[in-house]
């Protein structure tokens, strides 16, 4: 009898791309389910990213436990990031549990899913990760239809005194132009119009195979694909933006004019601790080459308070920074302190509490200068990409400085009833607040 199998999925969006491989692999012999009630196996992808991110793929283990007792769960696995870091850990404490997959051979699943009842298999690959998928690589896409994740590369090479990834994922390994290609084009002609390039490092895409930095390249020549409407470039570290990719950008009209650039600090003393490359004053003079070169271009970044030794004079410095440089979006996460860390073998470690004050202090502030720099669409005319019909007859879209699940939202009235989910119209705007646009179709 073929069995349904559910695959939750926890973490970052590369996170689902591997989720999106193990479905893919799995689809050729099972059933697949989005509902975990109903499931004869479940697997849980997680993330360990930092301590919440834990904390959430541990309560996830233990939810999905439970429908052993009062679901038609028969086996249980887990897979992904904790399981690499933890997976013998969680084989030990969690009796429930019948198999544990690392990230380094996820290719493997459909082994691991095939234990007998009463048997538990571990399949952690011992030595860094090496797994690479390729165009070739069954996958089954869980965004819709109009959107696709694609990895161009695996692993990280910063080693950042704060993170495991390097550890947990293996060294930065890109994967080849062709491939990229290919597996764009196949998208496209099952009608994806919008494709979210990421990696850990994304800048650094072909450095390790070719010999130089290859993202404008390869981004060139997905613009070429027929079909393809965004390209929208996510993780984009800032020592390696150059400015060929900037050219690119500003030329390639289905290029996004919206950048995902993670600083994570702005103080020069905190960063070099961080052992983040390049200086506060080098990521300045690029933001105002990416403003310079596409005024209207969308700015997101992300930070982090309370890292080991953070004084009140290098925080000041953050919300200093924050206020001159007037991001379009900001994240901002409090210290996770995570074991077998350099960061997190410090002694002057930044009490808890003071980690989140700061946090909140810097989200304050972003919602303030979201805010305005929100106003400035306001009576303009965009392009919306529609995503849902709500209740009340309004539809709800995104425009290209809005990454799916992460930034805000358009709400528009006045739409046809001949309008679908995943197409394009053009909205003029009337509101905006911190986060959303409001508006209304342009006939």
């Amino acid at each position: 009898m073929t069995k349904k199998v559910a695959v939750v999925t926890l973490g970052c969006p590369k996170n689902q791309v591997d989720s999106e491989v193990m479905l893919g692999l799995l689809a050729e012999n099972h059933i697949l389910t989005d509902n975990t009630e109903e499931a004869d196996i479940i697997v849980v992808n997680t993330c360990t990213f930092i301590q919440s991110a834990k904390e959430e793929s541990i309560e996830t283990i233990f939810e999905m436990a439970s429908l052993k007792d009062r679901g038609s769960c028969q086996a249980l696995f887990v897979t992904g990031c904790l399981a690499q870091r933890y997976g013998s850990e969680l084989m030990l404490e969690i009796p429930e549990l019948d198999g544990v997959l690392g990230t380094g051979n996820i290719d493997e699943i459909t082994k691991l899913v095939q234990v007998t009842k009463g048997e538990r298999l571990s399949l952690l690959k011992q030595g860094k990760p090496d797994f690479l998928h390729d165009e070739k690589t069954p996958r089954k896409r869980s965004t819709p239809d109009y959107l696709a994740y694609v990895k161009v590369a695996e692993g990280c090479d910063n080693y950042c005194t704060y993170c495991v990834i390097p550890s947990v994922r293996g060294n930065f390994r890109s994967r080849p132009e062709e491939s990229v290609i290919r597996e764009v084009e196949n998208m496209a002609s099952q009608g994806v119009k919008e494709i979210m390039v990421m990696a850990q490092d994304t800048t650094r895409y072909g450095h390790d195979l070719y010999g130089e930095l290859r993202l404008p390249q390869l981004i060139r020549k997905l613009a070429r694909i027929e079909g393809i409407e965004w390209i929208r470039l996510m993780y984009c570290y800032p020592e390696r933006f150059t400015d060929e990719l900037i050219e690119v950008m500003r030329q390639e009209p289905k290029v996004c004019k919206y950048i995902d650039l993670p600083l994570q600090h702005t103080n020069n003393k905190v960063l070099k601790e961080m052992n983040r490359r390049g200086t506060i004053e080098e990521a300045e003079v690029l933001i105002g080459k990416l403003r310079t070169a596409m005024p209207d271009i969308t700015l997101r970044t992300t930070m982090i308070t309370g890292f080991p030794g953070e004084t009140e004079q290098e925080f000041q410095t953050m919300l200093d920074f924050i206020q001159r440089v007037q991001f379009d979006r900001l994240g901002v996460f409090s210290y996770s302190q995570e074991e077998s860390t350099p960061a997190g073998q410090r002694e002057d470690q930044v009490l808890p509490e003071i980690r989140e004050q700061r946090r909140d202090l810097v989200m304050q502030k972003q919602q303030s200068i979201s805010g305005q720099r929100q106003q400035r669409w306001v009576d303009r005319i965009v392009t919306v990409l529609l995503e849902q019909k709500l209740p009340d007859g309004r539809w709800m879209g995104r425009t290209e400085g809005d990454a799916p699940e992460i930034d805000g939202q358009v709400y528009i009235t006045g739409v046809q009833a001949s309008i679908h989910v995943g197409d394009m119209i053009k909205v003029r705007i009337l509101e905006a607040d911190s986060y959303d646009l409001m508006g209304v179709v342009v006939s």
